[in-house]
């Protein structure tokens, strides 16, 4: 399991207008145990693809990120994992986003 140390969130754009509810991506810095195979000397990000409309949110889409480098970690998130990073995901679109 991990830790969020600090995040950014930021609401996209859909410029078609095709994409129903609002998307957001998150960057979020974790704090990976050491004995954890996702653990990084350099640290680990996850980026978060966000939706939300009237009837639910979910995640969309998410990917770990080498933090030095960028570079994509070929990783899954557990259950456990994955329904902690939703409830912060819908805990942070529910505040007040500055565009």
């Amino acid at each position: 399991m991990f830790e969020i140390r600090e995040y950014t969130i930021e609401r996209m754009k859909d410029p078609f207008g095709i994409l129903t509810g609002e998307r957001y991506e998150l960057l979020l810095e974790l704090e990976v145990d050491e004995e954890d195979e996702l653990y990084s000397e350099e640290g680990v990000r996850l980026r978060v693809v966000y939706m939300k409309d009237d009837e639910a949110s979910r995640i969309v889409k998410y990917e770990f990120l080498n933090a030095a480098r960028g570079s994509y970690i070929d990783m899954e998130m557990t259950e456990e994992e994955e329904q902690f990073i939703d409830a912060f995901c819908k805990e942070q679109v529910a505040q007040p986003i500055e565009d």
